[in-house]
């Protein structure tokens, strides 16, 4: 996005005088993304018609209202009683207005397309919540359509099927069985069929008329409590012929307005249901009338036909809630004012036989069912649909994409009602529908939490129109919605949590990564933010040390062994790679580091490693170290530790070459491989040749010079030595495969070589040494590898009693290696010979051929060394650094997977920069993977 692009979704209108007026770059300025919610409007060529009233209204109260209202509410009073009845409504209308401000919230945060639910979830919580809330989003709208279409067969079949005993009426014409019940089912699903395949807006008409016969019935009821006098009402056969019912009433009384009546109607009385034959309690009676307040999202689902969903969907979804509350609650207390507790409880289509004209409930009920059904049907396609369109499931949902010239998705509505079909074989859905009152209060959850985690996130975007909320509505949307999912049904609510688990994680693993945002990353932002400030460097301590490592890396290409290698030292702590890019940013015209960080990370997932990257622009190396040693980190969190690789004439060899990719033409392999880095120094397709001239970036004095910066910020500091061929599978799994015997060796050697007069094992940066090779053995894939800490000693001294003293230091330490004493008296005596050497000539006074090194000499002598460390660099002979380089190959049987050595201090005389490199080179020659480590900080305690 560039500043030419500042709004990638732009929904607002502008009038015919404006558009006339706009400028041809303005509009080119508000650019759409593929696929976004205008482009879609500008390619089906239609505009979104579906008004508020229509598109939400009349759907969500179709939904809410169904058939409870005219099958269940005397079952509700009759089994609770008013006050207890009462008591469920508001609970249960409770849970879903908590679900309905977070849908408010949601859908007045932006463009809202074709989804509903699943569009709201899958945007902010990700693919993977999405996806699987989504698919069982469908499975239950499909589900409940089969369901709804059954209920409608099953009361068709009861007014107009053959009765059992044979008696029939006139109008008493059908069939009954198995076959009849699917054959009618699958009737009344091809007439839903019919009306979604011509678009919805033939289904908001057809949901209009229905909508108008509902209402008017719904009035004929509430008229009909005042209209008719009292009557005695016989009960259904079903209850007469019932064994438990052999002594009791065959008929139940409308009194009309009575007291007696409503007191006898206000406490709970719960008994056997007639149609089950179970004992009803709390639980099971709420969950009853639960399932009749489940269809918030009818008008959700509608959200891609509308004219403006974020307009439309909260003000309809309200005004549905609070229309449905009034009528229940009216209904009910009408109910329990007028009828006694016998019809109610034994009769629940009384309404039919108390009303001015019986058929108008039998209409009610039946025009209600058949638009749940549409209802369910038309938001299955519809999230069947979005789910196709953001190829969450690959090419298996690939057809569903396809839509009419008017944006109907004809093949998702195809594929919803062969589902449908299949179900409705099922001939009885009395399992399913507990199911499908689980799949959607699963939804409903998963909505809370997307609009829990919007708000915790505290994401400057998540700025909703809708402003009726809080985080604490969201947690109590959250936690009603499981309480009733296992009040419903705990199986069927632990089996559908399982089943969104596993899908949840197949989305994860398969799907392609998506473009949406992932509010993960912002509440993670969030939490690592808050807990950043809390960690204070002041309260630092020794026991709770860790290394946090700053790695230079020159190019990832033949840095891959150390990269891996460090990796294993950092003990949870930080890891940062850096790398210094030369240049000058005034004589540029962007940042060149921008467009290198995705080959990085790139490379940072290929590795499998856990760190971070930080790329600086600087005029020299030296300095870009500097930038980087003094801002990387953040708070508590910045690097302890500089690693440096070694600067030595050895060419760099590829790690990151892929075999495959060998006869592959360079286009095919940027195609291949994620990360571009440039070519290795001494390869053919390098030009540069370097600061220095061969292909160096840097020389010895600047290398030199940035080890003295570091320990003068009080950094610890690490060479690492032939790690170019360093294979850490290789190595590993040279020690499993003899499990029986140690074969994997880590040398330490904690002494400073280049000083042989001081050798000291418990100086800050020996245990500093000590610390970095107990923390690779602690590392799971380490742990076979056998410390082994060499302990050298000179003619004289007590080889127990020094080795007792290193053997109780790492017992107090809890370090477990093995010691081995190591007898160098020959390489001391070549020090010391060169120190007499050089004593003569002093006393000689021939200041002719020496006098620059005596000079040197007398000036260290002097005192003037780097941060007032003694240094050592011009009393060693090239002689001594070979013996001492042959005494560590010696002792190396069986050969180490990696050595630590000591490394001493820069010397003060910046003249002596380049003898110092020269020292280390000899002493680490054909070493093998050399760490030199020098610590300037207390790492150790034998405090508990």
């Amino acid at each position: 996005m560039s500043e030419r692009t500042p709004l990638l979704h732009y929904r607002l209108s502008t009038s015919v005088h404006d558009s006339e007026l706009q400028q041809p770059s303005t509009r080119r300025a508000l650019v759409e993304l593929p696929g976004s919610p205008r482009q879609r409007w500008s390619q089906h060529g239609q505009p979104k018609k579906l008004s508020t009233f229509f598109g939400v209204v009349i759907p969500t109260l179709l939904s809410m209202l169904s058939v409870v209202v005219f099958l269940r509410i005397g079952f509700l009073v009759g089994q609770s009683g008013l006050y207890q009845g009462i008591a469920m409504f508001l609970v249960a209308y409770f849970i879903i207005s908590m679900t309905v401000l977070s849908v408010c919230a949601i859908s007045t945060n932006g463009a809202l397309d074709a989804g509903g639910a699943y569009y709201m979830i899958s945007r902010a919580l990700g693919p993977e919540f999405g996806g699987s809330i989504g698919l069982m989003f469908f499975l239950a709208n499909v589900c409940g359509c089969a369901l709804y279409v059954l209920g409608l067969v099953e009361a068709v079949v009861a007014t107009f099927g053959v009765p059992e005993d044979g008696i029939a009426s006139s109008y008493q014409v059908l069939q009954s069985g198995y076959w009849w019940t699917v054959l009618y089912a699958t009737g009344i699903a091809l007439l839903c069929l019919l009306v979604c395949l011509v678009g919805a807006h033939i289904y908001a008409k057809a949901s209009f008329l229905i909508f108008l016969v509902v209402m008017f019935v719904l009035g004929t009821v509430f008229i009909s409590f005042f209209a008719v006098g009292p009557r005695t009402i016989p009960l259904p056969s079903s209850v007469i012929a019932n064994p438990t019912n052999a002594t009791g009433p065959t008929s139940g009384n409308f009194t009309g307005f009575k007291l007696d009546t409503l007191l006898g109607n206000l406490w709970a009385n719960y008994t056997l249901d007639y149609t089950t034959g179970n004992t009803m309690t709390f639980a099971t009676v709420f969950a009853v009338m639960f399932n009749g307040c489940t269809g918030i999202m009818a008008g959700s689902n509608m959200s891609g036909d509308l004219k403006n969903p974020s307009y439309s969907i909260p003000r309809g979804t309200i005004t549905a809630v609070i229309f449905t509350f009034i009528i229940y609650n009216l209904l009910s207390l009408l109910v329990a004012c007028s009828c006694d507790r016998i019809l109610l409880q034994r009769d629940y289509s009384f309404l039919r036989d108390i009303n001015i004209w019986n058929p108008f409930v039998t209409i009610g009920v039946y025009s209600s069912t058949l638009c749940a059904a549409m209802s369910n049907l038309i938001g299955a396609s519809r999230i069947l649909y979005a789910l196709a369109r953001d190829d969450l499931f690959g090419k298996v949902l690939s057809p569903a994409k396809k839509t009419s010239q008017s944006g109907n998705p004809w093949v998702s509505v195809l594929i919803s009602w062969f589902l449908v079909q299949l179900v409705l074989f099922s001939g009885t859905l009395n399992t399913i529908a507990s199911i499908v009152t689980i799949f959607f209060l699963l939804v409903y959850a998963a909505v809370d939490l997307a609009c829990l985690a919007l708000e915790w996130a505290s994401a400057p975007n998540f700025r909703p129109t809708f402003r009726y909320f809080t985080w604490h509505t969201c947690v109590l949307g959250i936690v009603g919605c499981a309480v009733m999912m296992f009040l419903i049904n705990a199986i069927y609510a632990s089996a559908s949590i399982a089943f969104m688990l596993l899908l949840l994680l197949l989305i994860h693993y398969l799907s392609p990564t998506s473009s949406w945002g992932y509010i993960s990353q912002a509440l993670i932002f969030h939490q690592v933010r808050k807990y950043l400030l809390m960690l204070d460097v002041r309260k630092d301590h020794v026991k709770f040390w860790r290394p946090q490592v700053l790695l230079m890396v020159s190019n990832p290409r033949s840095s891959v062994g150390l990269i891996t290698f460090i990796n294993d030292i950092k003990k949870s702590g930080l890891y940062v790679l850096g790398h210094v890019q030369l240049g000058d940013l005034n004589t540029l015209p962007s940042d060149p580091l921008q467009s290198h960080y995705d080959s990085w990370l790139s490379l940072v997932d290929h590795l499998n490693i856990k760190a971070f990257v930080n790329l600086t622009l600087a005029d020299s190396v030296r300095h870009g170290i500097q930038h980087l040693l003094f801002i990387s980190g953040l708070g508590g969190m910045r690097p302890n530790t500089l690693v440096l690789g070694f600067y030595d004439d050895s060419l760099p060899r590829d790690r990151l070459i892929d075999p495959s990719l060998t006869y592959l033409s360079p286009a095919e392999e940027d195609q291949r491989q994620p990360f571009h880095f440039a070519g290795l120094r001494g390869s053919g397709d390098r030009r540069d040749c370097g600061e220095v001239g061969d292909g160096k970036a840097l020389g010895p004095q600047e290398y030199v010079a940035i080890i003295a910066d570091a320990m003068k910020m009080l950094k610890n500091v690490v060479l690492a030595r032939h790690f170019n061929n360093f294979d850490r599978a290789q190595v590993l799994s040279q020690s499993s495969s003899f499990p029986g015997k140690a074969s994997l060796f880590v040398d330490v050697w904690p002494v400073n070589l280049l000083r042989p007069d001081s050798c000291s094992y418990v100086d800050t940066c020996s245990l500093f040494l000590l610390q970095l090779a107990c923390i690779l053995n602690m590392v799971r894939a380490w742990r076979r590898a056998t410390l082994r800490i060499f302990l050298c000693v000179e003619e004289g001294r007590s080889v127990k009693n020094s080795q007792e003293k290193l053997g109780q230091l790492l017992k107090e330490l809890r370090i477990k290696a093995q010691i081995y004493p190591v007898s160098w008296d020959q390489q001391v005596a070549l020090h010391w010979q060169r120190q007499g050497e050089w004593g003569r000539k002093q006393l000689a006074g021939n200041g002719n051929t020496i006098n620059g090194e005596t000079e040197a000499i007398r000036e260290e002598d002097d005192g003037d060394y780097a941060n007032s460390f003694p240094s050592n660099t011009t009393r060693l002979s090239d002689d001594y650094l070979a013996a001492v380089n042959q005494l560590i190959l010696e002792q190396a049987r069986p050969p180490p997977a990696v050595r630590f050595l000591y490394l001493p201090r820069p010397p003060a005389d910046t003249r002596r920069y380049t003898a110092y490199l020269h020292q280390l080179e000899l002493l680490t020659q054909d070493l093998g993977p050399t760490l030199l480590i020098h610590g300037v900080t207390p790492v150790i305690t034998t405090d508990l």
